[in-house]
């Protein structure tokens, strides 16, 4: 498991840059490559269950996970599949707490 997911996530105020090229593949590398980045931009995966249920229960461990962090991501609910694109939208794009929210939440779905 990624040493990310043992921080905390920091909230953004904005008036800092969004990480750069080279910082977001050292931070894309912790997550061990399933998360995809788009545009340098932000991080977007799909989690796979067998049922509709199962996958509305990850969701709402997510709710309760971002709620915690207070840092929330962008989540599509379908049938057997839960979409999660993370980003910042104060400094419009990527910042270390996305990937710590993405560790997070990969460590849920372990």
């Amino acid at each position: 498991m990624s040493a990310l997911a043992s921080k905390a996530c920091v909230p953004c105020q904005g008036g800092v840059p969004p990480l750069t090229g080279g910082e977001i593949r050292s931070l894309q590398r912790q997550l061990g490559g399933a998360w995809k980045v788009v545009d340098d931009h932000h991080l977007e995966k799909e989690f796979k269950f067998s049922d509709f249920k199962t996958a509305l229960q990850f969701t709402n461990k997510i709710g309760n996970l971002a709620e915690a962090e207070g840092h929330h991501p962008d989540i599509a609910l379908s049938w057997g599949k839960v979409g999660i694109t993370l980003w910042t939208h104060t400094i419009n794009g990527l910042c270390e707490s996305d990937f710590i929210l993405a560790a997070k939440i990969d460590k849920l779905a372990s």
